[in-house]
């Protein structure tokens, strides 16, 4: 069954989420592929104009519909938060309040200019992982919506080292030790990742 085995900054499922799978597929690389074709779909339409000038991606409905977007053909609880604890992120019970936070410092930052463009994005990134908000998927919403902000914010779209962050490469395991840099409050190495 796909998605049950753990690999290095992957988050396992539960019995219980695997059971929402909506296709049949047998193999991860399968899952991987329709996930992909499922997340194309999600980003033409985040990308689009129209709705990066009309939506705002720092709400909770916001997070929410992109998710949902991102993986509706594939796993009935798309767009819907966790309610299994995970071998990372934030315990269950703090996913909302501690998104209510950072949309709040999110804000702030851009009302405030706290930060550049880059970094809000980046940092925005870097903490939507860490709270962990849906059973999977997290890293890649992470980053497209990100994409989103910074380019609502009038910045480019990152290039996230420009290779595919799913499968096991020294690209994965440079973004895996920058994100973990930042855990530690330095956002030099995530900073230059999400440009490279």
């Amino acid at each position: 069954m796909p998605g049950t085995a753990e690999s290095d900054g992957n988050t396992p499922l539960s019995p219980e989420e695997l059971d929402e799978l909506v296709p049949s597929l047998a193999t991860k690389e399968e899952l991987n592929e329709f996930e992909r074709e499922n997340i194309l779909q999600a980003e033409q339409w985040a990308m689009s104009t129209r709705n990066i000038n009309s939506l705002d991606p720092v709400t909770d409905d916001y997070i929410r519909k992109l998710h949902g977007k991102m993986f509706d053909q594939t796993w009935k609880w798309a767009g819907m938060y966790r309610r299994t604890e995970k071998n990372i992120g934030v315990p269950v019970h703090r996913i909302r309040e501690d998104l209510g936070i950072l949309l709040g410092d999110v804000r702030f930052w851009i009302e405030n200019k706290t930060y550049a463009i880059d970094e809000i994005a980046t940092r925005f990134h870097h903490r939507l992982v860490q709270i962990h908000l849906f059973p999977n998927g997290n890293g890649r919403h992470a980053r497209l919506i990100a994409d989103v902000l910074v380019v609502k914010l009038g910045g480019q779209r990152f290039t996230w080292g420009r290779k595919d962050l799913i499968k096991p490469s020294d690209t994965r395991q440079t973004y895996l030790e920058a994100l973990r840099a930042a855990d530690r409050d330095d956002f030099t190495r995530l900073l230059e990742f999400v440009r490279s």
